[in-house]
């Protein structure tokens, strides 16, 4: 069982697997969530993800085409240079053939926009979604236009969403996006538009085009006010969540799950399904963030939501943001243990030891943000005094999300000093090195 934390705020300096031969040294800053509360998943947490509503998401996205429970692999190398019991990575670089995640819960929310559309123009009660996938309801579809502001990988997965379900499309990245992301979003037929400034400046152009041309929005944040499509993100990713849950080798919850936090609409959808299935108190929530983008770790500890507004970029670009989701605040804000910010060397490391089959036994592709959580659970597991706060024990059971593989090829490359390709080529010929 895990323990109940006893800390206010420590900051270390650690070497990231202290028990193994990696010997490099990174800074992390570790801090106790306040707002903590062991309390029963209520009816505020069910207006925002609700079991009905994740019955209906896991049953439409189960049955789009090439639709598969992504693997949970085991990191027995990583378990045993960190002392525990187990570590699980939910493998998502394989998703629907778009490299992370995120389809669940980006082409979900197009669809839902899509049906509520149809069933308005048409006078229905409900639109069933597979006469919406073979193109019934086109006319209406092709009048529709969806967008959306991303780092990369959502605005690819509402561009897919709107391929398959036949609307238009619209995406906004920001400055920093590289040109290898805005190329992927691109080839799946959106138009994309790049604008100054942050991920948050590129959601409020997003926001203000949006409603000046009539268009629908499918974030995958909130601010309070819109929150059908973000809560429909969310419940999308619920099924991620539930496939871990079924998966796990062992009976009962994770002790720890380290998870990565960006807005924080993922890592709420996770905690919400374990949360729902195995109560208050049965697991520890750790939410990991890079250092420059942590406005989880600073709203936690403010005990509010605040912005980061400065210095938000990041190798970790799905990360890279700088408010919180008010949606998931509802959620994380009383489930969240505690809040990991890393250094971006140290998530670069984890990544080519990922692909050097250090950590899993055999060469693995894992992408900047996929490997957050990972990095977070070695900066903890490496030093005494947070393993102890967080009840890291011999007996734990860590679960991660592995949220992303090479979704920009070029950057991954470039951080790993190998291709994904010849990564998976080696893992094929089970040649690590």
């Amino acid at each position: 069982m895990p323990r109940r934390l006893i800390f206010r705020n420590i900051e270390i300096r650690k070497t990231v697997i202290k028990r193994s031969r990696i010997q490099t040294d990174y800074r992390f800053e570790l801090a106790a969530n306040q707002l903590h509360r062991e309390i029963l998943y209520g009816p505020e947490q069910e207006a925002v993800l609700g079991e009905k509503g994740f019955q209906r998401a896991a049953g439409i996205i189960r049955s789009w085409p090439g639709y598969e429970p992504t693997p949970l692999i085991p990191l027995g190398s990583t378990a045993e240079a960190a002392g525990v019991s187990a570590v699980h990575y939910k493998d998502e670089s394989g998703r629907f053939g778009l490299g992370s995640f995120k389809p669940l819960g980006g082409a979900y929310a197009v669809l839902r926009q899509l049906m509520a559309e149809i069933t308005a123009a048409e006078g229905l009660e409900w639109v069933e979604p597979d006469d919406v996938l073979q193109g019934r309801y086109s006319d209406i579809a092709a009048g529709v236009t969806v967008t959306a502001a991303t780092d990369g990988n959502h605005g690819r997965s509402v561009a897919w969403g709107a391929r398959l379900f036949g609307c238009r499309c619209v995406i906004f990245i920001h400055e920093t996006v590289s040109p290898g992301r805005e190329r992927a979003i691109a080839a799946l037929g959106a138009e994309v538009r790049r604008t100054p400034g942050s991920y948050d400046d590129a959601v409020r152009v997003a926001d203000e085009t949006a409603r000046r041309e009539g268009w629908h929005q499918i974030p995958d944040t909130s601010d309070g006010v819109l929150t059908e499509a973000p809560r429909n993100v969310m419940q999308g990713y619920t099924l991620m969540a539930q496939e871990a849950m079924d998966q796990l080798p062992y009976a009962g919850p994770p002790t720890h799950i380290f998870i990565q936090a960006g807005v924080g609409g993922m890592a709420a959808a996770v905690a919400a399904r374990f949360w729902q299935r195995f109560g208050p108190g049965s697991f520890m929530t750790i939410l990991v963030e890079p250092r420059q983008a942590a406005c989880w770790y600073h709203s936690l500890k403010a005990g509010k939501p605040v912005a980061v507004t400065e210095g938000l970029d990041s190798l970790m670009a799905g990360l890279a943001c700088g408010e919180v989701s008010r949606l998931a605040w509802t959620i994380l804000a009383p489930v969240t243990d505690a809040m990991i910010t890393v250094e971006d060397a140290a998530a670069a490391d984890c990544m080519r030891l990922m692909a050097a089959g250090r950590l899993s036994g055999k060469p693995m592709v894992a992408g900047e943000s996929a490997v957050a959580g990972l990095t977070g659970f070695l900066a903890a597991a490496s030093d005494d005094s947070a393993r102890a706060t967080l009840g890291i024990e011999p007996d734990s059971r860590v679960l991660l999300f592995g949220t992303e593989g090479a979704s920009d090829p070029e950057t991954y490359a470039a951080i790993v000093g190998r291709s994904a390709e010849e990564i998976e080529r080696s893992d094929r010929s089970g040649n690590a090195d």
